[in-house]
């Protein structure tokens, strides 16, 4: 069992997905996303998922937060069936949401009002929240007065405020540089050690997914894309991001998946690259 999983608060896990098929269109022109998956994320379990462009790792994410439905096969969260936007997830995309005629302050607070919050008990919880994600001076500034790491940063406090207890994050930080990259998820490490909620982060880079994750879970080339391995990640928490990429253990576990990777990788770009073993 992972070092988050370990500490969960309930025996069942906080996602489950059985023999889960997805497929888009009809007749000749189906497409089969991906095919026979099983997959579980324990309660406190951050749990990252790699694999080739286009193999469908979305696809689980949105299966799990209830905007597809599978075409065969079961995802349940916490043991029941999803039929419908999953409530208790929170989602956080590659490109914000934000809105532009708001302030930070507002679009946080949205996230509260439209679950019925009064808006001063909902401004007063987003500032709290962009203080904890060291946005305090930068509450009234518009979206296009921010960086993109700024953006991001009051994009998390927006999806965190309404307390989800399981966070699904589709590359969300794919479009900042490496050094905002890093500091994003030192921030979201420690976020998520205050109560560790269950995590699904689907990341096409494999040193972020290492250096984030507890469980590391390979997805093979597409069309048909299944799980083709899952590593065990075995790095002290806390975690800096930047530090654990120099444990010599981070580097053999980086070894280990890009063996399972490599060649799924390769499958989904055809004969345009060639790579030696």
């Amino acid at each position: 069992m992972s070092e988050g999983a370990a500490g969960g608060a309930s025996a069942g896990p906080a996602v489950s997905l059985a023999d889960v098929s997805v497929a888009f269109g009809t007749g000749p022109a189906r497409y089969r996303a991906v095919e026979h998956v099983d997959l579980t994320v324990s309660e406190g379990e951050f749990v990252a998922i790699v694999g080739p462009t286009g193999c469908g790792k979305s696809t689980l994410l949105n299966a799990v937060a209830g905007l597809l439905t599978p075409a065969a096969g079961r995802v349940c969260v916490r043991g029941r069936p999803v039929a419908g936007i999953t409530a208790e997830a929170g989602y956080l995309f590659q490109q914000d949401a934000l809105m532009p005629w708001k302030t930070a302050e507002a679009n946080v607070s949205v996230a509260l009002e439209v679950m019925g919050a009064g808006r001063a008990e909902a401004a007063a919880q987003a500032r709290q929240w962009l203080a904890r994600v060291g946005l305090a001076r930068f509450a009234e500034r518009y979206p296009h007065q921010l960086s993109g790491g700024q953006r991001k940063r009051v994009a998390l406090a927006q999806m965190l405020i309404r307390n989800p207890s399981i966070l699904l994050m589709d590359e969300p930080f794919g479009p900042l540089d490496a050094q905002t990259r890093g500091l994003m998820g030192d921030l979201l490490l420690s976020l998520w050690s205050a109560d560790r909620k269950a995590v699904l982060f689907v990341t096409h880079d494999l040193e972020e997914a290492i250096a984030l994750a507890d469980r590391v879970v390979v997805m093979s080339a597409g069309p048909s894309s299944r799980i083709v391995a899952e590593h065990l990640i075995d790095l002290p928490r806390p975690r800096a991001t930047s530090e654990i990429r120099l444990d010599p253990r981070f580097h053999a576990i980086q070894r280990a998946i890009w063996n399972d990777l490599r060649d799924e990788v390769m499958k989904a770009y055809g004969d345009q690259f060639s790579v030696e073993a």
